[in-house]
């Protein structure tokens, strides 16, 4: 179309009025293709001058960089754009007459972190650099993507090696505690025997006092090591646990009833942590098939998780419900220190863990229960302002919609 005006220019004096009527409609049509294909492209678009002024931008790309009503051949397009981080990019970059390829920007909207991916390229014409392309795209799901994939083919990993190890470690274990548990219980009808042979033969009570006093320390020792075998037998479960395939018996339940049952049994220690709580759950969720055995359990780990957090300095629990015609979601909401940006990433990675015991399988467990129940789960967090876990768990299909989508009813 570009060369058919160009033509048409150099012949204007001789084309007739049908003619200059039939190439400008051409040109409408096209233009309105170019148009529509904007408006349609995924990313965001602005085309800039040698100035750097903003001649041509889309529709994604305004609503993505938050751009007002612009004038062409007016501002500079970083005078355009409301983020400050993007806007000194955006200036340095094209000052610089730099090429840069996806740069990431993280920004609040709204109140929910997004992720955004900048580049900036030279526009080029018959080999001379007209002016500047700038993409835009949102890439936040696909980050959350990206981080979903990798913590699966984490938990596949652990299959392949772990297993043996971990039977190897357990069936030891099982026997030190036996054997602790045997010395102790000789040590005790030892220093039982000495004080009764002592009590018979009148013997002073410092001789009797010193072997109680020797015994209790030991006792100490032992019962430390008999604590941590045990630490390293709960540590192997869980990881045989996280390793094994599920058998998911889904069940109709209440998820309620079940999250109350929950919240009763660990009052006390609510209580005890200073935790004040707070369940807002919508009267009407649906009846949804679970396990109830496992979802029992993902809740618990993220409940008492969220006690640790708290723990010290009191705090506030906020567990809802709420559901649509797809899914039911949960919330667990507290209000500790928080999560730091870099961990949210690796937070359901096997073995990474921000605490000084921790095992790191804890979160891993739950993530592996709410993917075998086809659900979601995601973190939201930041430093000062607690932490909140949402769980979305499908519901039923139901013949009834299928039908009606299909057009049969």
């Amino acid at each position: 179309m570009v060369n058919l005006i160009r033509n048409a220019l150099k012949k204007f004096d001789k084309l007739t009025y049908e003619q200059l009527r039939e190439i400008l409609n051409s040109a409408a049509n096209e233009l309105e293709t170019f148009r529509e294909v904007l408006a349609s492209l995924v990313k965001g678009l602005l085309v800039c001058d040698t100035r750097h002024t903003l001649i041509l931008t889309n529709p994604h790309a305004e609503r993505l960089l938050h751009i007002p009503t612009w004038i062409e051949g007016g501002d500079v397009v970083w005078a355009l754009v409301s983020n400050r981080e993007i806007s000194n990019f955006l200036q340095e970059t094209l000052n610089m007459g730099y090429r840069i390829d996806d740069k990431e920007f993280p920004v609040d909207e709204k109140g929910v972190r997004r992720l955004l991916s900048v580049s900036v390229l030279p526009l080029v014409d018959r080999g001379h650099v007209t002016g500047s392309l700038i993409t835009v795209e949102d890439i936040t799901e696909k980050r959350l993507n990206e981080v979903k994939l990798r913590q699966v083919e984490n938990l596949a990993g652990l299959t392949t090696v772990a297993a043996g190890v971990a039977h190897e470690i357990k069936n030891p274990l099982g026997s030190l505690s036996i054997h602790v548990q045997l010395i102790q219980k000789l040590l005790n009808n030892a220093v039982k025997n000495i004080e009764a042979g002592a009590s018979a033969l009148n013997m002073a009570e410092a001789n009797t006092d010193n072997v109680s006093v020797s015994y209790t320390k030991f006792n100490k020792h032992i019962t430390t090591v008999n604590e941590e075998i045990q630490r390293l037998n709960k540590i192997v479960v869980d990881f045989l646990f996280a390793i094994r395939p599920m058998e998911i018996l889904p069940a109709k339940s209440d998820i309620n009833k079940l999250i109350k049952d929950i919240v009763k049994f660990v009052h006390y220690e609510l209580k005890n942590a200073d935790i004040k709580y707070k369940l807002q759950m919508k009267e009407d969720i649906p009846i949804i098939e679970i396990d109830k055995r496992y979802i029992k359990q993902a809740l618990l780990n993220l409940i008492k998780n969220s006690i640790e957090a708290m723990s010290g300095s009191g705090g506030f629990l906020t567990i809802s419900t709420e559901s649509d015609e797809q899914e039911v979601t949960i919330r667990i909401r507290d209000t500790g220190p928080g999560i730091q940006e870099a961990d949210k990433a690796r937070i359901f990675e096997p073995y990474f863990t921000t605490k000084i015991k921790g095992s790191g399988l804890g979160l891993t467990l739950v993530f592996k229960i709410i993917r075998e129940h086809s659900g979601e789960i995601e973190v939201d967090s930041k430093v000062g302002e607690g932490a909140c876990f949402t769980i979305k768990l499908p519901l039923p299909y139901r013949d009834g919609l299928l039908l009606s989508y299909a057009g049969y009813i």
